[in-house]
């Protein structure tokens, strides 16, 4: 780690150093020896560096989102090759997931019983695989759920908790719930299915997300495992309803 850092993190920790300017002859190697002696309030001090940093890219990724967000409004909430749950709800939420993505995983329970116990919530899936082929796999599944009528909800919750999902579980999983993989694999269907995916994802980037699991309720975005912040932005969005 370059001696910068440290002054840095010291200024950030406001440690005191005796009284020593930065125009002393010992001051870099002061603070060197300070903060390699209190490694707690080195690594706090840094947590809070990387901390704001990440909140001004985020905000940044927001603003130029919310800017192109009416353009894409309609391929973000009103995409007719989607899963919509509870479609005659008022208020619309988006989700970007993958099944394999621990974030989402472990979201996803509550995402389901926000989804049960809130019918005024219309709430749209957004199959993200960013994990490769193997998620791939799935979101293809869930398409092929949704296409044939089948049990969306009940395919996300399963995915979500098979923590050791591949291509066999995949299809075992599909199928139990009534998918036919013959169809799910038929060129026709591989073909829009890969349409489908490269959408979303020219979709997921043009909206500033860069990881999942991601929200999008009104004019407000959730990026990450923030069940509070997505509660809260859809507070938000009906009271301003």
């Amino acid at each position: 780690m370059r001696l910068s850092v440290f002054v840095a993190a010291a200024a950030l920790a406001g440690l005191s150093l005796g009284g020593c300017q930065r125009d002393d002859p010992g001051f870099d190697a002061k603070v060197k020896a300070y903060l390699m002696a209190h490694p707690d309030e080195l690594r706090a001090a840094l947590d809070n560096m990387q901390a704001k940093e990440e909140a001004a890219a985020e905000a940044v990724a927001d603003q130029k989102a919310r800017a192109a967000l009416p353009a894409l409004r309609n391929a973000l909430e009103r995409d007719p090759r989607d899963f919509v749950a509870n479609p005659n709800g008022k208020l619309t939420v988006t989700e970007f997931y993958d099944y394999r993505c621990p974030h989402c995983i472990n979201i996803a329970p509550k995402v389901v019983g926000l989804i049960r116990s809130r019918p005024d919530v219309r709430f749209v899936f957004k199959e993200m695989p960013i994990f490769g082929a193997t998620s791939e796999h799935a979101a293809r599944a869930a398409f092929a759920a949704r296409q044939q009528g089948k049990d969306y909800v009940g395919l996300y919750e399963a995915f979500m908790g098979d923590h050791a999902l591949d291509d066999a579980a995949i299809d075992k999983i599909a199928a139990s719930k009534g998918v036919d993989i013959a169809q799910m694999n038929a060129p026709a269907t591989l073909a829009a299915d890969a349409q489908h995916l490269s959408d979303v994802s020219d979709l997921f980037k043009a909206l500033g997300f860069e990881g999942t699991p991601g929200f999008v309720v009104g004019e407000t975005f959730i990026r990450g495992e923030d069940f509070d912040g997505l509660v809260a932005a859809i507070n938000k969005t009906e009271h301003k309803g």
